[in-house]
């Protein structure tokens, strides 16, 4: 693993007041990787789960829409998250120290390069059970693609509603069923689901004033959360979306509802300039885009740090294509000018 390696990305699902359930992620990096694209990838796709001639083809059984890579360099498409025609969601963030993958696969499983994992699951999987089914029959390998190994785990969810997340470390493959929803980075999420015990006491009502006896005071706005972290480590990112995902009024359909996701995650994105990455350069983590899906339309929906306005693209309008589609992520400002 690259120790300099720095990056954040916070994950969480949701569902709106009529049911549909949704998935999002910020993307938390000092650049977004060349070629990035929104790439929708049609059923049938012929994909190796790694970069040795040994490793077996395999046909996609699932149309799969998300952001990532697509190169002939590549054994697979490198999607970063996505959702598939069967309404899966997920992807992959940074586990940094703590992710360990063996050097071979264990005895009957398929060797898999770790940026790899997402399609896959996409590609051959219609719900969390299966998915939880097929990480039994893979095995991710300490194997460089482009160059390195990063360190990842995954979430994922579905219609059912259900999110499990998936941690690669020292002592093998730790998959969490019935997860309370949120995932953001090291350390593990046990560590996580813990640490909201400090924060037991945040509520959404505001607290009833101190009892001072002659020297009255009042609380100030908001007081109920006067316990929640600030800043933008994992810990204070994972604290408050789970306090937000618990608290915050849902949308009654798809449009509202995805819209006041992308205003949550605002809580977890990183500001440009807030989180320099060397005492002295130019180079910082910050939100590159964030994306939210819907398990029951198939669309995905992002935004940009430099164009806010939300975008969207239909899997199952694009899934008709036999061949790859590539979109553009739309990263120049786009204002909406009002003449009246």
């Amino acid at each position: 693993m690259d120790p300099i390696v720095s990056a954040g990305c916070s994950a969480m699902s949701w569902r709106t007041e009529e049911g549909l359930h949704l998935w999002g992620r910020t993307f938390d990096f000092h650049c977004l990787p060349p070629d990035t694209r929104i790439i929708c990838l049609p059923r049938s796709t012929i994909y190796r789960l790694c970069d040795s001639p040994a490793a077996p083809a395999q046909t996609a059984a699932y149309a799969a829409m998300g952001t990532g890579l697509l190169l002939s360099a590549l054994p697979a498409p490198a999607l970063y998250e996505g959702i598939n025609d069967q309404g899966l969601m997920g992807g992959q963030l940074y586990y940094r120290t703590f992710a360990h993958y063996p050097t071979e696969a264990r005895q009957g499983t398929l060797a898999l390069q770790p940026p790899l994992l997402v399609y896959h699951l996409l590609a051959t999987c219609a719900s969390v059970e299966e998915a939880v089914r097929t990480l039994e029959e893979i095995t991710p390998i300490s194997l460089p693609l482009l160059g390195s190994v990063p360190p990842l785990h995954w979430t994922f969810s579905d219609r059912s509603g259900e999110t499990v997340i998936v941690e690669p470390d020292q002592e093998g493959l730790h998959i969490y069923r019935r997860t309370v929803g949120v995932m953001t980075n090291s350390p593990g999420y046990p560590w996580h689901r813990l640490n909201l015990l400090n924060y037991a006491g945040a509520r959404d009502l505001e607290h009833l004033p101190p009892d001072l006896e002659d020297c009255p005071a009042s609380c100030f706005s908001a007081s109920g959360s006067q316990s929640l972290p600030g800043g933008w480590t994992s810990p204070a990112r994972f604290v408050r979306l789970a306090f937000l995902r618990r608290y915050a009024l849902r949308g009654m359909g798809e449009t509202d509802g995805v819209a006041r996701m992308f205003r949550l995650f605002q809580s977890a994105a990183f500001p440009l300039g807030i989180a320099r990455l060397e005492e002295e350069g130019h180079a910082w983590d910050y939100t590159v885009y964030t994306s939210v899906m819907c398990a029951e339309t198939r669309r995905f929906y992002w935004t940009t740090h430099e164009n806010q306005r939300i975008q969207v693209a239909d899997l199952d309008v694009l899934a008709s294509r036999t061949t790859p589609v590539q979109l553009e992520l739309g990263r120049d400002a786009d204002f909406a000018v009002r003449t009246c």
